[in-house]
């Protein structure tokens, strides 16, 4: 049966956000999903037998927009592709409320949602998955969450150094210039959630610390919130270190990408071990990201699915010539 409703937009400013410039969203709509959508005279009329649907998904955007929430295109896609999904079109898991401009930040997927409650909930989180699927940025704005709450009374983010077993002795420079591009994806995320003015003040006094991750060695680190990132190049030997530097009143989360390890051949990277050791551990919880959970351009979602088909294919050949 043919459905009609009506939704009535207060300006010509709301329409460009709910519809997207030259109503790229509308089209998109219109493209997956059994309707016909005529905006005219401030009103928008939704047909077809998908009409219901379509209207409750504006009726969710529209009540954000009003509400203060900014979406951008990236965020108006990824709820199109869960409204297809028929996921909820707000993912559960609460804002995140941070000191800086945006005072909050929200998970924007269902698996984002299952890493904020696992943090809130564990004091030991994995994270594992591709690229751009908000695992360090998610946990630094639940660190600095904490801090604000005074949950915590530090943050210490931590990297490997350098991918290949942090040989910085042939980098140009002191301590600090060796080591900082390597830790500025940190750095990135924090000066997003805080001022800077703010930020340094809590390094000089030690409230936050970022660190590779060498230096982590005979420190026990209580009352703290502790990120280890890139964990895909840490070795067996400093997982286990950096684990057991881990005190009282302290939580942990440990990202990284398996399918990214630039350890030297031979190297075992201590984030694919840890998988099967500490599995079945009470208190410790794994997340596992895929690219439906990837917030960057919607083709690095294509790209990210191309290369792991390519993975499976790959490992297909290679036990077949195994077998004859």
């Amino acid at each position: 049966m043919i459905k009609n409703k009506i939704l009535q937009i207060r300006d010509e400013q709301e329409a460009i956000r709910l519809f997207g410039h030259q109503d790229e969203f509308l089209r998109l709509l219109e493209a997956d999903f059994s309707v016909k959508i005529l905006f005219r005279g401030g009103k928008a009329k939704i047909s077809g037998q998908d009409a219901d649907k379509v209207t409750g998904f504006f009726q969710y955007l529209l009540a954000e927009i009003r509400k203060h929430h900014y979406l951008n295109r990236a965020e108006v896609i990824e709820a199109i592709e869960r409204l297809k999904r028929q996921e909820k079109l707000k993912p559960e898991g609460g804002n995140i409320e941070v000191s800086s401009k945006k005072r909050f930040i929200h998970p924007r997927t269902s698996g984002q949602s299952a890493y904020i409650k696992a943090i809130r909930q564990y004091d030991i989180v994995f994270s594992i998955g591709p690229a751009g699927t908000g695992k360090t940025y998610l946990a630094v704005a639940m660190a600095v969450n904490s801090l604000i709450k005074e949950e915590v009374s530090r943050i210490i983010l931590v990297r490997p150094a350098v991918e290949a077993g942090e040989k910085l002795g042939f980098l140009p420079g002191n301590l600090y210039e060796k080591i900082s591009p390597y830790l500025r994806p940190l750095y990135d995320a924090l000066y997003d959630m805080l001022e800077v003015e703010k930020i340094q003040r809590y390094m000089d006094r030690g409230v936050i610390e970022v660190a590779p991750l060498a230096f982590m060695r005979g420190r026990t680190l209580n009352d703290s919130f502790i990120i280890l990132d890139e964990a895909q190049n840490s070795t067996s030997e400093q997982m286990k270190m950096f684990l057991t530097r881990i005190g009282f009143d302290s939580k942990a989360v440990i990202t990284g990408d398996v399918t990214q390890v630039d350890l030297p051949s031979g190297k075992i990277s201590g984030l694919i071990e840890v998988r099967e050791l500490l599995k079945d551990i009470e208190g410790i919880k794994f997340i596992y990201f895929s690219e439906k959970d990837v917030v960057r351009h919607e083709l690095v979602q294509k790209i990210i699915k191309a290369y792991s088909l390519e993975s499976i294919r790959q490992g297909r050949k290679s036990g077949e010539k195994e077998k004859s």
